[in-house]
């Protein structure tokens, strides 16, 4: 069921849709609009796809049952890898 709507853009976006179906692109003003929603509805599930991820990586860190490592440690850790990559680099 469709369901119309009435929306206020600006003069630069009007002018944008009406040249993109003055050229033969889009049917009529409906259809752009339903285009660009879908790509907006698409986008934003990858953004929850990636939120998600992100989220998941991260509780999987704080569930990690390995002991946490001090600033120190960290630094030895990373001074060792650098110079192996500088070793196996030469």
């Amino acid at each position: 069921m469709n369901e119309k709507l009435s929306i206020s853009l600006p003069s630069e976006m009007v002018a944008a849709i009406k040249s993109r179906v003055d050229a033969g692109a889009y049917a009529s003003t409906s259809e752009v609009l339903r285009a660009a929603v879908r790509v907006w509805l698409r986008e934003e599930e990858e953004y929850q796809e990636r939120i998600a991820a992100i989220r998941q990586r991260v509780q999987a860190s704080l569930d990690d049952p390995r002991p946490d490592l001090s600033g120190e440690e960290v630094e030895q850790y990373f001074e060792v890898c650098f110079r192996q990559a500088e070793l196996s680099s030469k």
